[in-house]
């Protein structure tokens, strides 16, 4: 685990009980999925407001400064905390911690912030910066090959998993699964949340805080 980053532990249940009314007139539990807001300030900066089941708020935020290129590598963070009361998460950055300056006084930091691209989807979200065009350069290497047995193999999996989806519906649910050696397919993280942007970059923070390169 990436020891130098300071985390609470603030996981909240995903479900909560409620009474509702069954097709014959009686009251019956059920449970529902939780939706709760969690506003990111970075070096004191608010960036913005996720609705979130409350399940890994730490590697939630620190997954999306990574997927949004906020951030580059996991040591450029000393702390992450989350504060249900207040419904926020404030990330600090290792520059803050050493210098008393935010990351805000640089240049490229702050540029990064001055374009903004709405997304289209389930949903409307925003992405800073020039990730839209960094997309484009992304490819895949040729040394990692996924077979159609794997893929079955990680689709029956995932359909096995315990999950909230199958409490309480309404979520999306991504996975990391191995690609190598005797576990190939088998799943090496699991996160579902209200939306599947929010369990990818739950799944991108994870792997960072538990120092997993994804070779």
């Amino acid at each position: 685990m990436a020891a130098h980053i300071q985390t609470t532990h603030a996981s909240i249940p995903s479900t909560v009980e409620i009474t509702a009314t069954n097709e014959r007139g009686e009251q019956v539990p059920v449970q529902i999925s939780g939706e709760h807001p969690l506003t990111l300030y970075f070096d004191k900066k608010e960036l913005l407001t996720i609705m979130t089941l409350g399940a890994q708020p730490e590697a939630l935020a620190l997954g999306w400064l990574r997927n949004q290129r906020l951030v580059s590598d996991p040591s450029e963070i000393a702390a992450i905390h989350v504060d249900w009361e207040t419904e926020s998460v404030a990330v600090t950055s290792t520059v803050l911690k050493n210098t008393g300056q935010t990351i805000w006084e640089t240049t490229e930091k702050a540029q990064k912030l001055e374009k903004k691209t709405t997304t289209s989807g389930c949903g409307q979200g925003t992405v800073f910066g020039d990730l839209m065009e960094d997309l484009d350069k992304v490819q895949l290497s040729n040394a990692y090959n996924l077979s159609q047995d794997v893929l079955y193999g990680v689709m029956d999996h995932v359909r096995k998993h315990e999950s909230i989806y199958k409490q309480a519906g309404a979520v999306h649910g991504c996975a990391l699964c191995s690609n190598s050696g005797e576990n190939r397919g088998e799943i090496l993280l699991f996160v579902e949340d209200v939306g599947r942007h929010n369990a990818v970059d739950a799944i991108a923070g994870q792997m960072w805080l538990h120092g997993m390169t994804g070779e």
